[in-house]
This record gives C-alpha cells, sequence and structure tokens, in this order.
C-alpha cells in the first residue's frame, strides 16, 4: 500500500472539512484519524497556503471609514478588514491577536491580487518585502497564472528571512506558476559610490527596467522603532534610526525613508538604497498595504506623497487614520 504523504493528508482532510461540509468529527471518522491529528492538519493547511479562504469585505467592511479615507487622500480605492476593537495595548499584549493585523491584511490583498490575475493573466507586478507581503503568499491556493511576472522592487540580498524580497518573489511565483525576478543588489550599498556600481550592471539595469513598468506595485510600510522590522533583521542600526528621525523621517516603505508629508529625507540611506523611486511608485498602480496601529503616522505620511493609488488596511488602524478626518468640518 502507498504511504500518504503528510501534504496529502493535508489537502484530504481540507477538501472533506472546508469543501465536502464535514464537521471535525465526521472528517476524523472518514479519514481513520483522531480528532486531534484532524485539527492540527487543518492549521498546517492554512499556515502553509495550501487552504486560502475569502472573505468578501463589502459585506462587512467599514465603508464610511473607507469613503473618508479614499475622499481624503485621493485614492481610488481603500479597502478595510473587520476591526477586532481592541486597543493597540490589548493587541500587542496577545500573540494571537500581534499577528492578526498583518493576517487579515495579507489575506485581502491576495484576494486584490487573485482578481487582477484573473482579469490580467499577464500582469506584470511588483513586491515589496515583510510580513504583510509574506502572508499573501500564504493565501492564493488555486491561483495560476503562468504567464505573469514578479518582480521584487528594491535590493533582494538581505538577511535569511521569509520576509525579504528575494523569498517574497519566489514563493508568489511558485503559488501561481508564474515567472519570478529579482534585483541581485544588495538591499542598501556601503557608500553611494557602490550604488552606482551596482546599478550599472547589466543584470541589474534589466531587471530594475521591469520593476520600474509594473501593472501592480504591492508595497508595506515600515514604522521607524527599534521594533520595526528594519532594526529586528539589523539592516540599519540604533545609531541611524536616531539619525533618521532627526531628519524627520516617519516611516519607510522599500528603504526609501520619508517624512511627514511623504518626502523622502535627506540622508545619506536613502543615497544609498537600491529601489524604485516614488516617481517610478507613481506611474503604476501602486497599492499601500498597512497593517498595524504602529504604522499609522507612517501610513499617514505616504498617503500625502500620491504615491499610492489604493489602500488596503486593517480595521482597527483604519479607525485610526480615519480619526482627525472625521474632525474636520465639511
Amino acid at each position: 500500500m502507498t504511504e500518504i504523504s503528510e501534504r496529502q493528508l493535508m489537502a484530504r482532510a481540507a477538501w472533506l472539512y472546508y469543501l465536502g461540509g464535514l464537521n471535525q468529527e465526521e472528517t476524523s471518522a472518514r479519514m481513520g484519524l483522531t480528532r486531534a491529528r484532524v485539527n492540527r492538519l487543518l492549521r498546517q493547511a492554512r499556515a502553509s497556503g495550501l487552504v486560502s479562504i475569502s472573505i468578501d469585505h463589502r459585506d462587512i467592511g467599514l465603508l464610511p471609514v473607507e469613503n473618508a479615507i479614499q475622499q481624503e487622500f485621493g485614492l481610488q480605492f481603500c479597502i478595510c478588514t473587520p476591526p477586532l476593537g481592541l486597543s493597540p495595548a490589548q493587541m500587542e499584549s496577545n500573540e494571537n491577536f500581534a499577528e492578526f493585523p498583518q493576517r487579515a491584511v495579507g489575506s485581502t490583498a491576495a484576494q486584490y491580487l487573485r482578481d487582477l490575475l484573473t482579469s490580467k493573466p499577464d500582469a506584470v507586478i511588483g513586491t515589496g518585502w515583510g510580513r504583510t507581503l509574506n502572508q499573501i503568499t500564504r493565501n492564493l491556493a488555486g491561483v495560476k497564472a503562468p504567464k505573469a511576472r514578479f518582480i521584487s522592487l528594491m535590493g533582494s540580498l538581505t538577511a535569511n528571512s521569509a520576509f525579504n524580497p528575494f523569498e517574497v518573489v519566489q514563493a508568489l511565483a511558485h503559488a501561481t506558476g508564474a515567472e519570478g525576478y529579482f534585483l541581485p543588489v544588495p538591499f542598501i550599498a556601503d557608500t553611494k559610490e557602490d550604488r552606482e556600481v551596482l546599478l550599472s550592471q547589466h543584470t541589474v539595469a534589466r531587471s530594475l527596467e521591469l520593476a520600474r513598468h509594473t501593472d501592480l506595485a504591492l508595497i508595506s510600510i515600515g514604522e521607524l522603532t527599534e521594533v520595526s522590522l528594519l532594526r529586528q533583521q539589523g539592516m540599519i542600526t540604533s545609531q541611524e534610526l536616531a539619525a533618521l528621525r532627526d531628519a524627520g523621517a516617519v516611516g519607510d516603505t522599500n528603504g526609501i525613508f520619508f517624512d511627514n508629508a511623504g518626502r523622502p529625507v535627506k540622508h545619506s540611506l536613502n543615497d544609498r538604497t537600491l529601489a524604485v523611486s516614488f516617481d517610478d511608485l507613481k506611474r503604476s498602480t501602486t497599492v499601500i498595504l498597512s497593517a498595524g496601529s504602529r504604522k499609522v503616522e507612517a501610513t499617514r505620511a505616504l498617503l500625502r506623497s500620491g504615491v499610492g493609488k489604493g489602500l488596503i488596511i486593517d480595521g482597527d488602524s483604519a479607525l485610526l487614520l480615519a480619526e482627525p478626518i472625521k474632525q474636520t468640518p465639511a
């Protein structure tokens, strides 16, 4: 008898439970496994991206908040996920809740990407990096777009992490059967001169040209704190973080550090970052992904830049983002 692999078990359990309509007890009886084993298989199927769940945000979203944000920042669209209704402190004190914004925004962004690939199967899609982008890769089960191309919007030779641009592009390409391209250069060059040398390489120039002319650009936002991914991954030092704040920076996207008005700040790091520019992003349909209350200030600033044409944001952060808008007289 042929031995069934763990992935096959996950797929069978998921099919019986999600599509067959059986509950966990019925699924375990059908498969001859314990209920605990079935529960574990279903969790693994969701975590691995074998199963993705899509919920129509139009039936449960914050439509007035979405409209207020859209009008305030001149967006083509704004999508808010359902809020949990917890304070930032409550969210951060619970490990499951702390990661909820990234999971919610990543899942919603995956549905947006799924719709785009259905209408334009040969789309060129640029991606940044981070936890939220990584969540998209886990929610694209069943999507096939072999004519599509994914390209990193920034240098991909970063720390060995599932969140880095190379891994994000590879995971998206693998999930959809598309082609994957990346910028074969560091995230940040050692000097401005090194950056120019790297950009002059033919392989880099070709990849960068593709990244500058995407149909869709998915970018996330980084906050400038000690708990930000940039600091946790050791991409910048504490001294550089403090210097960026002194220069007026409130956040970054793709390694471009910007101020409260969404303008790149004058700092050596911006001269050394290898990534598409804000002008390039403005030419594309750039969708900003914002997950977590820590990023509200940076999100508001980047929206002021005019870079984004769309915003996908978790509901709790959207409510905070919209508070000053509501107070503005009509």
